[in-house]
């Protein structure tokens, strides 16, 4: 297979993680970028791949436990991991330019936004809140949450933090 390519983009170092995308002319909002492409995975293929990642990463904190795993429908997902799939160095930002669309059965990365020439080009990876503590979030964005999780689940979130962070502070004190 040939690496999925579009006018728009290029890969270069990102300050976020390691590689990612970037626009290499300005982009009008609406603009469907690049399609998110793999390996079509049932949902028990998918769960397996997330514990194990999850389970090296743990074991071995060197490793940079990325999961490329894409809900496509009800019963499959795109495992992303694979060489030929450039969308998949798109990074997460809690202030994205980008969304994703499920059109036809194809993963779009669509701007939400205006985008420079220059600019990285970022989505939410709408990750739930179930294992928020395994996937911190480095955008550096002005409203960052500080994890990779939709933000759908940043009021919710806050107040997990809120009481984890007050329930800290008394453990201190009784020690």
């Amino acid at each position: 297979m040939q690496n999925t390519t579009s006018e728009w983009i290029e890969v270069k170092k990102s300050k976020i993680h390691n590689l990612g995308v970037y626009a290499v002319k300005d982009i009008l909002k609406g603009t469907k970028i690049i399609e998110y492409v793999g390996r079509k995975i049932s949902k028990q293929e998918s769960d397996e791949i997330y514990e194990k990642t999850l389970e090296i990463s743990k074991s071995n904190s060197d490793y940079l436990g990325s999961v490329y795993i894409f809900t496509l429908n009800k019963n499959y997902d795109i495992d992303g991991n694979v060489y030929w799939n450039t969308a998949r160095l798109i990074n997460h930002s809690c202030d994205p330019n980008c969304e994703t669309d499920i059109i036809k059965g194809v993963i779009w990365i669509t701007s939400i936004k205006n985008i420079k020439k220059g600019e990285e080009i970022f989505y939410d990876y709408g990750y739930d809140l179930s294992d928020y503590e395994n996937h911190p979030c480095k955008c550096e964005s002005k409203n960052c949450i500080g994890y990779i999780t939709n933000q759908e689940n940043w009021i919710k979130l806050r107040k997990k933090l809120k009481w984890k962070n007050k329930k800290g502070k008394r453990e201190k004190l009784s020690n």
